[in-house]
């Protein structure tokens, strides 16, 4: 109770007039009715900005947001068609003005709350990204919880990552940084994986806050197999973009020691080299040699790319 009263009074004195929300909203008609009053109060509270996205929905999630359109310190963005997860994040960043944003989902599950922590956390180590690490209680699905741990384990293979919860869709961006990187990113929903990996390649500050999931309001969430398997390829491409060696040389490698394996033992029985030994030998070659000149676009393309975001 007397944490619930402190937390009241520090939401009271917290100025977040430099922060806009921003939510990616696809079919959630029924989400918003129940979710929106909630967050408008929020953002009055707090003095930020709240942009909504609709994403080409067929539902009426046009007719909800319009009947707010009088609000104070509130846009809504209209795609015509449904465009991804990513492209209308991409869209609310384009429009902010802000020096922080958030984006949360339009299901209901995150807790304004949690935005307070974020914020705090942002302003206080002077965070360039800050990422809400869910609870336990998500965990609940077995199937989503293995697929986001199978992302994870990959991409920790691939590229250094001490970040817990990259999939996360509360996350609280510097904006000019998250701007910057928006356009590398895809316009599906891998969106908030690979603009949070881009934080961390270029060693920005990245931490991570606890928060709370509530229960989806309305609705059935559009992540599957096969949102996963776009994640996933989408990771072996920021991984080959900023160190495609850490792809070509273990492959390389693997070719060039079965080669060895195979063609060592009929050497030293005298029979030549073997047609197999040849082919796993120039295959590894050809791995390696591939890596060597991926390494050499990787560094054109960073220059053109990453440097200019660097300087900001």
């Amino acid at each position: 109770m007397l944490q619930s009263k402190i937390l009241a009074q520090w939401r009271r004195e917290m100025n977040m007039s430099d922060l806009t929300v921003i939510i990616p909203a696809y079919n959630e008609e029924a989400s918003l009715r129940s979710f929106l009053p909630q967050i408008f109060d929020f953002c009055d509270l707090q003095g930020c900005c709240l942009f909504v996205v609709n994403d080409g929905s067929r539902d009426g999630t046009k007719d909800v947001l319009d009947s707010y359109e009088d609000r104070k310190n509130f846009k809504s963005i209209h795609h015509k068609l449904n465009k991804g997860y990513g492209e209308a994040i991409k869209s609310g960043l384009m429009a902010v003005k802000t020096k922080y944003c958030i984006t949360i989902d339009a299901d209901g599950q995150h807790s304004p709350e949690d935005i307070c922590r974020l914020y705090a956390l942002m302003t206080e180590q002077d965070a360039d990204l800050v990422i809400g690490r869910r609870s336990e209680k998500w965990k609940n699905n077995p199937y989503r919880f293995c697929g986001k741990r199978i992302i994870r384990w990959i991409t920790k293979m691939l590229m250094p990552l001490d970040v817990q919860d990259i999939n996360s869709g509360m996350k609280m961006y510097r904006t000019e940084l998250a701007r910057a990187y928006a356009h590398l990113c895809p316009s599906n929903m891998p969106f908030s994986d690979i603009i949070t990996l881009y934080f961390v390649n270029q060693r920005h500050l990245v931490l991570e806050t606890p928060i709370n999931i509530s229960p989806r309001v309305a609705g059935v969430s559009t992540i599957n197999t096969i949102t996963a398997f776009e994640t996933i390829m989408e990771i072996l491409h920021i991984v080959t973009f900023f160190n495609p060696m850490r792809v070509f040389l273990p492959v390389a490698l693997v070719f060039l020691t079965l080669s060895a394996l195979w063609g060592v033992p009929i050497i030293l029985r005298g029979e030549g080299v073997s047609v197999g030994t040849l082919f796993l030998f120039v295959t590894g070659m050809n791995f390696f040699f591939l890596g060597l000149i991926a390494e050499q676009l990787s560094i054109v393309r960073k220059k053109i790319c990453i440097d200019p975001v660097n300087k900001l």
